[in-house]
């Protein structure tokens, strides 16, 4: 059994990690979900199993502290600001 992630930086870098790949290999999906408002709808299976993933991998301090979930605002959400979007 591989060795939990402790380090905040290495749990920062993981998290964004998942999120890019939920980018390479979704980019339609999250561009259709950000210009119908319904992104974390339309990814919620791949964006739980790359949760699931992330927690498997951190110590459950880090995950209580919702990294993954603020590198998918940073990776999934600020990087397609030039989608249009009625949310803004």
């Amino acid at each position: 059994m591989a060795t939990l992630i402790d380090n905040p930086q290495r749990a920062r870098q993981l998290a964004r990690a998942i999120a890019s790949d939920l980018t390479l290999y979704h980019e339609q999906k999250i561009i259709d979900g950000i210009a119908a408002d319904n992104l974390f709808q339309a990814l919620a299976p791949e964006i739980e199993e790359g949760r699931q993933l992330f927690q498997s991998r951190v110590i459950p301090e880090l995950f209580a502290l919702h990294i993954y979930d603020r590198a998918l605002v940073d990776v999934l959400v600020k990087s397609k600001g030039h989608v249009k979007s009625r949310i803004w």
